[in-house]
Parts: structure tokens; C-alpha cells; sequence
């Protein structure tokens, strides 16, 4: 059947299905599991310690975090401990 249609025809059927994919694969994010995350120690872990770590100030900004970072690679680079 596929065969027997004109070449504009069958590709507005291929954008048809990828736009039923992309559809589907919408739906299916919508749908997650929220329980599944709720359930998940390692993630709820993670999400408490970055909590703390925001509370206590150990979250660096963009800039101080380049600025550690530079730091560090200097170091690396000169053979200090890291």
C-alpha cells in the first residue's frame, strides 16, 4: 500500500508517525511514575543532602565554582594534592 502512494504523500505519512511517536512519548512523560521517585532512598538521599548543603552555604555559585574549579586544575597541574 505504502508503495502504490506518491512520494509527497508518503512523506507527509512518515512526519504523520513521527508526530504520533513524539505523541506518545509526551504522554508517557506526563504519566510517570511520581510514586516510584517518591520511593527511591537514593534519590530522596540526594535530595536531602543538597537541601543541607544550600542551608550550611556548600553550594557555590557559578563563578566561585569556575574559580574553584580553575584552582584545582592549577594545582593538578603543578602536582600539588588535590
Amino acid at each position: 500500500m505504502i508503495d502504490q502512494i506518491p512520494e509527497q504523500d508518503a512523506l507527509e505519512v512518515y512526519d504523520f508517525i513521527g508526530y504520533l511517536n513524539m505523541k506518545r512519548e509526551r504522554t508517557a512523560l506526563r504519566q510517570l511514575d511520581v510514586a516510584s521517585l517518591a520511593d527511591d532512598a537514593d534519590l530522596i538521599r540526594q535530595v536531602q543532602q543538597s537541601r543541607e548543603d544550600r542551608e550550611h552555604g556548600r553550594i557555590y555559585g557559578k563563578e566561585a565554582g569556575l574559580e574553584y574549579l580553575r584552582t584545582k586544575v592549577k594545582e593538578f597541574e603543578h602536582g600539588q594534592n588535590v
